[in-house]
Parts: C-alpha cells; structure tokens; sequence
C-alpha cells in the first residue's frame, strides 16, 4: 500500500481522492490529480500502482504515470519516492506472474534507500516494501520480519496509520507460520481496527480474512462472511482474496 490515508487539513481534494482510493475507484481518484507538479504526479502514480496491487490489471496506466513523475522529480526525496513505486510495481507484477521483474524490484528499493534520508517520511514505506519482498520473492522471513519491524516503527513516529495496518498485519502473518496464535490475533485485529477507524474499505476484507485465520467457530465464519459482503460490494476487489473466501489455509500468501 502507498500513502498514509489521511486528508492534511481536511483538503477537499485529498479527502475526495482518499474517499474514491478506499472503495475502490483508484482510476477515479488518479484523474482528479493533474500530474502539474512532483507531488501530484506521484501520488497519481502510487494510486495507480495500488490499483495494479488490488486488480491485477492497469499495468501500463501504472507505467506512464510512474514514468511522468520520475520525469518530474527533482529533489533526491522526490527521486526516491518515485523510485520506491517503481520498486513496488516491478514487485506486485512479479507476485502475480506477469512478468520476472525481481531483480528491478530489488534494484529500485535499493536505489531509493540511497536517496530517502533515514528518519525521513518517506522511509516507513520503504522499509515496509522491502519486507514485502523478502517476505513474498525472496522467502526469507527474517529479513522480512526485521523490515516490518523498521517500517512499524518509523509509521508509530510518523503517525502513518494506514501503514501501521499493513506493518501489524503482516507480522502477523509471520507470528502465524511460527505457530504463536495471540500474536498474530492480536495484530490482525489491530490493523482491522486501524482500517474500519480510517473507513479503508478495499483493505477491510482482507484483514477480516486475515483474522478469521486465528478464530475457531462460529467467529471465523462470520469473519469471513462479512469479508465475502464487502468482497461482492467492491466488485471482486482484491482479485486475490477470492481463493481465501473457501475455508483458509493457514499461513497463506497476501500481496
């Protein structure tokens, strides 16, 4: 996931942008941002590379609007932020087998590393990708774990809550394949909480399912009923989530 879910100032633009981002409608949100300044143009391209995460479609939409704001970044923050999207779409179109781009991957998170200052904003996320990758292409869950740690971290200092609903999810997740069942109850819950408080409703069912993962019945079934509901509602969105909406498998992969 990109950005931190919030509307700075109660702008009615970010709110509108945010409103559409949270059900779904990434295309929606992404033309109400003319790509005129570093800022606008990649925060329409993280919307769109988010869009890709979730439906598994809108590759090349994703690729100009990346390509538009690595052209307009100038700063080595705004260079590296645009690099950590790059890192993310090369990531989300290897995890979903359109094509092998992890050495890309790898290469643009390693890139914005070098440019994003530690302590800055924009570390947080990065720090959260590189778990995905360790995680997810690399199969190494300890490096993963020791990112998420970061990433947990730095989104507790920057008040990034939406960040902190992926950061608590998927140290659960791995709490989960170690067999420490609380652990993982309990950060699941965590991020659904943080996801229905920020109204992050594309991200709800999936934190539903993840938590079913830890309850016995009758809670886990009608976990994954209201996940089925908002599933239906937003049209089939997350494309992945649809084999987990069958009984779970333990320990199952999540983008």
């Amino acid at each position: 996931m990109s950005g931190d879910g919030t509307t700075a100032d109660d702008d009615p633009l970010q709110t509108a942008v945010w409103r559409l981002r949270s059900r779904a409608c990434w295309a929606d949100a992404a033309a109400l941002l003319a790509p005129a300044t570093p800022d606008t143009a990649l925060q329409r391209a993280s919307l769109l590379v988010e869009r890709c995460l979730y439906t598994e479609a809108g590759w090349e939409e994703a690729e100009d609007a990346l390509r538009t704001a690595e052209a307009l970044a100038h700063t080595d923050d705004e260079r590296g932020a645009a690099a950590c999207e790059r890192g993310h779409l090369a990531y989300a179109a290897t995890l979903f087998r359109v094509r092998d781009r992890a050495d890309e991957a790898r290469a643009a998170l390693g890139r914005a590393a070098a440019l994003i200052a530690p302590g800055a904003a924009g570390r947080p996320l990065l720090d959260f990708r590189r778990g995905l990758i360790a995680e997810n292409l690399t199969g190494s869950p300890q490096a993963a774990r020791a990112a998420y740690r970061r990433a947990h971290a730095g989104a507790t200092a920057h008040a990034d809550q939406l960040l902190l609903s992926g950061t608590w999810r998927h140290l659960a997740g791995l709490a989960l394949r170690d067999g420490e069942l609380a652990e993982a109850r309990h950060g699941f819950a965590e991020s659904l909480r943080i996801r229905e408080e920020l109204g992050y409703l594309v991200g709800t069912a999936p934190a539903l399912v993840s938590l079913a993962h830890t309850e016995v019945e009758p809670e886990a079934s009608r976990l994954r009923e209201e996940a089925n509901r908002l599933f239906r509602l937003l049209g089939g969105v997350p494309t992945w989530l649809a084999g987990q909406l069958s009984p779970p498998t333990p320990g199952a992969a999540t983008a």
